[in-house]
């Protein structure tokens, strides 16, 4: 494929190993030629880089499978998962999950991410439910349109909350974007 077919989440590979596209950004400047600049993420390492692109350059797309893993424990190896199509145990270093880790729970439902039958990663739900742990009182004649205010969730991530949030309370979260959408119902 061209590097003008790049999308966001897709997976390619980019110097012998695979890369997912963060984001890009088509580009014609004045009287140059078009290009491509693209913010990937190398799912070995975890590291992010940005790369510059001609928009005819040749760029080999990753196949990838998905399949549900559940996710059962963590410990000093890694995180496992089981399949729950074939009742695999499928191991993850933290290397390879990044900051997905931080928001696994017992028993979530999360889409792994298989090439050549060896895990890459893990695709996170678009939302999850989380309960606040510690957060600071609100301010009396604050209003919702006020300022965010930093929550800990149980998880340990801090997160911006509207002021009325409370501890305790049950809200739910974009794991990927690590953002407050709503209370839980």
């Amino acid at each position: 494929m061209q590097a003008n077919d790049l999308r966001n989440g897709m997976v390619v590979l980019f110097d012998g190993d695979l890369c997912r596209v963060m984001e890009f950004r088509h580009h014609t400047p004045g009287n140059l030629r078009a290009m491509v600049q693209a913010k990937l993420r190398n799912l070995r390492t975890g590291n992010q880089f940005e790369h510059r692109f001609r928009s005819g350059d040749q760029i080999e797309q990753a196949f990838i499978d998905h399949h549900e893993l559940e996710f059962m424990y963590a410990d000093a190896g890694g995180y496992h998962f089981m399949n729950t199509e074939s009742y695999e145990q499928v191991e993850l270093s933290s290397d390879d999950l990044g900051d997905a880790a931080q928001w696994l729970a017992d028993g979530m439902k999360i889409q792994g991410q298989f090439y050549e039958q060896r895990p890459v990663g893990i695709e996170l739900p678009k939302t999850v439910k989380v309960r606040v742990k510690e957060t600071e009182p609100m301010v009396k004649g604050s209003t919702a349109s006020a300022s965010y205010k930093p929550a800990t969730l149980e998880n340990g991530v801090t997160i911006q909350v509207p002021p009325f949030v409370t501890d305790g309370e049950m809200l739910v979260v974009d794991p990927n974007e690590g953002k407050y959408v709503e209370r839980a119902k």
